[in-house]
């Protein structure tokens, strides 16, 4: 839809009045929920919007970033620096794909890096390496300004730049958890979380307006999830949802809800032990899609994608599996992530088939595609 019909249609149709009444009382909200309704896309359905926080100005935090050898002269590093291409034809483990302006990201983690390319399809041999000093990286996260990668086996956050379209290592957290495993940047709270997978702590990480750097401004925590191996966790309008985790004692799984600003507990949601070594919960329209990795025992033979309605009937078995339906199956599904109106799935165990491409229509998965 073009600017000129974007006009008339909020200056003559009834949803367009209704939506200018609604701007009087918030402005901000209203244009995120108008463009959340006219765009299409990944968006927050209008009743899981939240206000955006407050900027951050730097004056309480619990410690800096620290800077890395680089960092203290990233421009002059970055005017000799040339990136390397890529130089295997396949992927090994990936776990997260997602794009940031015009570039898209795989997270190569069995390969220790981080590729790049402003095209998606193209040879992996075509693509660029942004780093290899990580191991096991899990995620990439960005809010435009920085990006950071949590280098899950060494328990630190990688800070990058992007100076004259390189990506340059500028700062460093040492000490996240123990094996920091998921990383989102959270636009309504202007704010990285970074969860460590095995302690049960969630690490708050913010910068100024006017500065790229970083600083950790809090840890939260869950102690029931201290010793259990959470892979994610998925914000869902005020809500964080932490997946349902194995540990060494055999507690049965639970999926968590909680408050995302203080990580009180407010719901819990039993689920069977065929799925209880979860890897990510994604809200997609009116179903909770779960992949899973393991059963608590940890195997992978009960590796799936399922859908349910409702986190409450996973107990009740009320779910649908999707797995062998609409994929190959027989692999390890991992986590999910929305690029304009597609979704994308990493998988491992399947060597033809690492990253998938979906779209959903009013429910219906459609276009389902291998593309590595």
């Amino acid at each position: 839809m073009n600017i000129l019909k974007i006009k008339e249609y909020i200056y003559s149709s009834a949803p367009g009045k209704a939506f200018r009444a609604h701007c009087k009382k918030n402005a901000l909200l209203g244009l995120a929920l108008m463009a959340a309704t006219l765009i299409g896309g990944c968006s927050l359905s209008p009743g899981e919007a939240v206000k955006k926080a407050e900027p951050y100005d730097g004056s309480e935090y619990i410690s800096e970033f620290s800077l890395t050898d680089v960092g203290q002269d990233a421009e002059g590093y970055a005017q000799s620096y040339e990136p390397m291409k890529n130089f295997d034809t396949r992927l090994s483990v990936p776990t997260y794909l997602t794009k940031v302006d015009d570039t898209w990201f795989i997270v190569d983690c069995y390969h220790n890096r981080i590729i790049y390319s402003t095209e998606l399809g193209v040879p992996l041999t075509d693509w660029y390496i942004m780093t290899t000093e990580v191991t096991q990286p899990h995620t990439l996260a960005s809010d435009g300004k920085v990006y950071l990668i949590d280098d899950t086996e060494n328990n630190r956050i990688l800070v990058f730049e992007k100076i004259d379209s390189k990506f340059i290592n500028t700062q460093v957290l040492y000490n996240v958890g123990t094996r920091p495993h998921f990383t989102v940047y959270d636009e309504a709270t202007d704010t990285f979380y970074v969860w460590s997978s095995k302690t049960g702590e969630l690490f708050c990480l913010r910068h100024t307006a006017d500065s790229n750097q970083m600083y950790l401004t809090e840890v939260r925590s869950i102690p029931e999830l201290n010793g259990v191996y959470v892979r994610s966790f998925s914000i869902i309008g005020n809500d964080i949802y932490f997946v349902s985790g194995v540990s060494d004692t055999g507690e049965k799984g639970k999926i968590y809800q909680c408050e995302l600003s203080t990580l009180k507990i407010k719901k819990t949601y039993e689920v069977p032990d065929n799925m209880a070594g979860m890897v990510q919960i994604t809200k997609i329209q009116d179903y909770y899609y779960i992949t899973v990795s393991t059963d608590l025992t940890g195997s992978q033979d009960s590796a799936t994608i399922l859908r349910a309605r409702s986190l409450d009937k996973l107990a009740s078995g009320d779910y649908e599996d999707l797995y062998s339906t609409y994929f190959v199956g027989g692999g390890t599904p991992y986590y999910i992530t929305c690029v304009d109106d597609t979704y994308f799935l990493t998988e491992h165990r399947l060597k033809d088939h690492s990253i998938w491409s979906f779209k959903v229509e009013k429910n219906k998965i459609i276009d389902v595609q291998s593309l590595y």
